[in-house]
């Protein structure tokens, strides 16, 4: 599979420009230089920055320049540490992940679309002759109705990019918020710069136990890693209405019968979605994956080491998510005792 150069080994930095409260204080104060030389110092070769369009962009589409001012700083604290930088769209008007249905008016209106193709070509302009800079178009298409519609937005938004940066590597992600099974269904990449992105939760049940937005998700439920398929299906049938299992489910409906094998399962997804890839000879990235820090320690570090051999074995790039908070923060206390151990399977 083709190589997505300078960017194997990430990190998110979730909640600094994106799902937060976009004031002076915190954006001054969230992340510093010293943590991007942090970031360097763990090993690790680039960061994912969420930025949330009112940063950038009053609600009339105007730009707001100094919200520039805090992507500007991180690109300069990138370039002096030797990290590469991936610019990721978390929100634009009209679409929100985070909202039922991921609200699927961007999709339907002209007029939200070209203020989507200006704020990228205004990104293109001021960040287009730095080529260790990548732009991630969306995050997490949600509604699978819209693939279609996606794919030509998002053609039209390179086209319009690639004015201004003709060798900035894209990064494109399709729906279910950018499932791993959505790759087969995006875009034949117009030009060789372009990335299949998508982001890693499986098994979901045990990532995001106890996770407080999550509907039927029990504050108070825990739960191991690897189990086998059927006791994860039992633990959510009896806590959780028997949701979070249909990644399972779909894999052992082409599993040879009888596999039980959660790791198998992951290894055959990544699998699938390489093929794909190596089809289409595009580069193959996960921009999001990691733990919930409710999990214990040591199913954790489980999940980490099986997911890193394989990210290893397919030469594949990815970002933690998070750095900081965002309750999956890599340097909070949770993982501090831990931290040592957690830095090599990244």
């Amino acid at each position: 599979m083709r190589e997505f150069t300078g960017f194997l080994k990430g990190v998110n930095l979730g909640g600094w420009l994106s799902q937060c409260r976009l004031e002076k204080e915190h954006l001054e104060s969230f992340i510093t230089e010293a943590d991007l030389k942090c970031i360097k110092e763990f090993g690790l070769d680039h960061v994912r920055l969420p930025i949330d369009y009112p940063l950038i962009e009053a609600e009339d589409g105007t730009p707001l320049w100094d919200g520039y001012t805090y992507i500007d700083r991180c690109a300069e604290w990138c370039e002096k540490y030797g990290l590469g930088l991936i610019l990721d769209l978390h929100k634009t008007a009209g679409h929100d992940f985070s909202q039922a249905g991921g609200r699927t008016a961007f999709f339907e209106n002209d007029d939200l679309q070209e203020r989507f193709f200006s704020l990228w070509e205004r990104m293109a302009k001021r960040y287009g002759s730095c080529e260790w800079i990548a732009f991630d178009l969306l995050n997490e298409v949600v509604d699978p109705a819209v693939s279609e519609s996606w794919n030509k937005i998002a053609l039209r938004t390179i086209a319009r990019i690639r004015q201004y940066a003709p060798q900035n590597w894209i990064l494109v992600g399709g729906i279910n918020y950018n499932h791993i099974f959505s790759v087969k269904n995006l875009l034949l990449p117009p030009d060789e710069r372009i990335v299949y992105s998508f982001h890693f939760y499986e098994p979901f049940l045990f990532t995001h136990q106890g996770a407080h937005w999550e509907k039927n998700m029990p504050s108070d439920f825990r739960i191991g890693y690897p189990l086998t398929v059927e006791e994860y299906k039992t633990c959510a049938d009896q806590n959780c209405n028997g949701l979070y299992t249909g990644f399972l489910d779909r894999m052992q409906a082409v599993m040879p019968r009888g596999c039980e094998s959660v790791p198998e399962m992951l290894a055959e997804a990544f699998a699938e979605a390489v093929r794909i890839a190596e089809e289409r000879d595009v580069p193959l990235y996960c921009g999001e994956y990691g733990v919930i820090n409710l999990a214990d320690i040591p199913y954790a570090l489980a999940w980490h080491e099986d997911m890193h051999a394989l990210f290893s074995r397919f030469g594949m790039g990815r970002a933690l998510w998070s750095y900081r908070r965002m309750d999956f923060g890599l340097v909070d206390s949770h993982y501090e005792d831990a931290l040592s151990q957690l830095l090599p399977l990244l």
